[in-house]
């Protein structure tokens, strides 16, 4: 036998027992096998995130575990980094990720309406109505957004429990909170400006309470971890529009973080996913959505990465039914549907971000 015939042998035999060891979850069509197969040949999915690589690494290795045959190149960016990279790279026609995970909903369904490809996951029934666009665009996390502070230097009764309550004690002791509130940047940061976005859809008092809330000086940053690291040190006292997931996470181990659930609306956030139309892993990325959105992927998010969980049959209190249990009708998750792209028209985000740097008093 030739060396090439020997080889071509090995491949075979490597992807038939990688096969044949992935079998389609319970429950799944049997036809699921081919979407398995496609993607053990294909035997990689390029994912481009704004997860942080560490929250997301017990989610790959769970993946990999399960399909064996595959490996997940995972990118982490910023939600303004992957925005323009992806669509530069479909621009150029060069290679881009086969599946995209942005917790900037607005912006992330923006690139599913150009470039996303219909896929009816088999996990669909488990989803809520809200968390689903045309089957292109998935919702796949339910995180509350919260407000987090410093434990050592907030006093307990100081702790507020509303977004009005935020705004009344800053505005009441403006000299201690004086450059010590921090939040987003709207300007540098996509999360940060649907989140803002969001909040004024909520409440009709909106700026009032963010210039209330700016008395003091606003300290707006870029990232999550940035706010929870410069809370917790003491250098701001303060931080808004967290996300909650995160500041769990970060919590169980900093005795000096805080995290207070507002009580008048509570925004909850839901990373959206879709696979690319240029796919070039198509079979994998498919592999990974439905694995990103099966019982055994959500259970991993909620209870290895601190990020809940958007189905009701988790173990455990970190998905929908723990999270409304504990904070009912204040949860108002924001739907992953056309409403979030009212405001990426250019004149309305600019005259929006006018109007917030003049509340915020930047």
């Amino acid at each position: 036998m030739s060396n090439r015939s020997s080889l071509s042998l090995v491949a075979a035999t490597v992807l038939f027992s990688c096969s044949a060891f992935s079998a389609p979850p319970q429950g799944y069509p049997a036809d699921y096998q081919s979407v398995i197969d496609g993607a053990t040949k294909e035997g990689k999915v390029v994912i481009y995130s704004t997860t942080d690589t560490k929250a997301a690494g017990p989610l790959i290795k769970g993946f990999e575990a399960a399909y064996p045959g595959i490996k997940v190149e995972y990118n982490d960016m910023n939600s303004t980094e992957l925005y323009n990279r992806f669509i530069s790279e479909q621009a150029s026609g060069g290679t881009s990720g086969d599946v995209v995970w942005s917790s900037s909903m607005d912006t992330g369904l923006k690139l599913a309406t150009d470039y996303a490809q219909e896929y009816q996951s088999p996990e669909l029934p488990q989803l809520p109505k809200w968390a689903v666009w045309k089957n292109r665009a998935y919702g796949t996390t339910y995180e509350p957004v919260v407000i987090i502070y410093n434990k050592r230097l907030i006093p307990a009764g100081d702790v507020p429990d509303s977004h009005a309550a935020l705004a009344k004690l800053i505005a009441s002791q403006t000299d201690k909170f004086k450059s010590k509130v921090t939040t987003y940047d709207i300007e540098k940061s996509g999360l940060g400006f649907m989140l803002s976005v969001q909040d004024a859809k909520a409440d009709p008092h909106y700026f009032t309470t963010l210039a209330d809330v700016a008395k003091g000086g606003l300290a707006v940053q870029s990232s999550t971890g940035t706010m929870m690291e410069r809370v917790s040190s003491g250098e701001n006292l303060i931080g808004f529009n967290i996300l909650g997931s995160y500041a769990e996470a970060r919590a169980k181990t900093d005795p000096s973080l805080g995290i207070a659930y507002p009580k008048d609306y509570m925004l909850v956030l839901s990373r959206v996913s879709f696979i690319s139309q240029q796919a070039q892993n198509s079979h994998a990325a498919k592999l990974w959505l439905d694995y990103v959105l099966s019982e055994k992927g959500q259970s991993i998010l909620a209870n290895q990465s601190d990020i809940p969980s958007l189905r009701n049959d988790i173990e455990g209190k970190n998905d929908i039914d723990g999270l409304t249990k504990m904070a009912g009708n204040a949860l108002k998750p924001i739907p992953v549907d056309e409403t979030l792209l009212e405001y990426l028209q250019p004149k309305k985000r600019l005259d929006y971000i006018k109007q917030w740097r003049a509340a915020a008093g930047k």
